[in-house]
């Protein structure tokens, strides 16, 4: 019964992958034969100061996005969960952006945030208030690109997290009430404790997406200027296919995925840790 989509995953996911992995082993530019070249492609990685900036750049996006996203997209689907006018309709505008393109979204935050052509820094000039260089700078553009990231995704979140409210056990949330337990007891002891597998699935899927940012990048700044606002995977797209190393570029991807992978399986570890605590 599950032959056919093994068929499709080793097709699809696999292969390339283990693809991938001998190609990174080698100085493959495309044409010529791959020659091989052992670790070199790593080690030309470990001495990249643009590879070591791509990385800040990603963790820095990843960290704003789990201070912001995470109790944020929580906070909407305990606000959305209560009975309040216009309910559906505040639920679907908050899910609309998960279902736009990110190369939109790119598009839609370059007329917000540009210094040249945005209209935040317009609105903040005819206020007569600074106006900080939020893309394309070497300071806030990473900050930045979190912003709208978060923006694009708190629905999809909040949609996990609300699906998790919804089906909380009735009789435990009665009986905290017949107890004493107030809103904030309630939240802290019973729903959060109660949620926790609704935060582990969001947490793991904001990591893995993170370390998959492209398109934002590439619209907001295409990783300028000269590569200080690049992510793992907008520098990696530039050494594969603008400078068609793809040995090199094959390397970093191989990176990035156990970057993803660890990240992930480390935050699993320590919630399990806690849960058994």
């Amino acid at each position: 019964m599950v032959t056919p989509a093994l068929i499709v995953f080793t097709g699809l996911i696999v292969y390339p992958v283990l693809y991938s992995i001998q190609y990174s082993f080698t100085d493959f530019a495309g044409f010529s034969e791959p020659k091989f070249v052992g670790l070199e492609n790593y080690i030309n990685l470990g001495k990249d100061p643009v590879f070591w900036s791509s990385l800040r750049n990603t963790l820095i996006i990843l960290v704003v996005s789990l201070v912001v996203l995470i109790p944020g997209s929580f906070g909407l689907a305990l606000l959305l969960r209560r009975r309040i006018p216009g309910g559906s309709a505040l639920r679907a505008m908050v899910f609309a952006p998960a279902i736009i393109a990110p190369i939109l979204i790119g598009l839609i935050w370059v007329f917000i945030l540009d210094p040249k052509i945005g209209l935040l820094d317009r609105l903040l000039g005819n206020l007569g208030l600074p106006q900080p260089q939020w893309i394309g700078g070497p300071t806030l553009t990473p900050y930045a690109i979190a912003i709208v990231f978060v923006w694009s995704s708190v629905g999809f979140a909040m949609t996990i997290f609300y699906s998790g409210l919804q089906q909380l056990p009735a009789d435990v949330i009665e009986a905290s009430s017949l107890d004493g337990a107030g809103a904030w007891k309630q939240l802290r002891y019973v729903t959060v404790p109660l949620m926790r597998e609704s935060f582990a699935i969001t947490t793991v899927l904001l990591i893995t997406n993170v370390f998959k940012i492209f398109e934002l990048v590439y619209v907001l700044t295409d990783g300028g200027p000269v590569h200080r606002s690049e992510t793992l995977v907008s520098y990696m797209y530039f050494i594969t296919f603008s400078n068609q190393q793809y040995g090199p570029g094959m390397a970093l991807a191989v990176v990035i995925t156990l970057l993803g992978a660890l990240v992930s399986i480390g935050y699993l570890f320590l919630a399990r840790e806690r849960r058994s605590a």
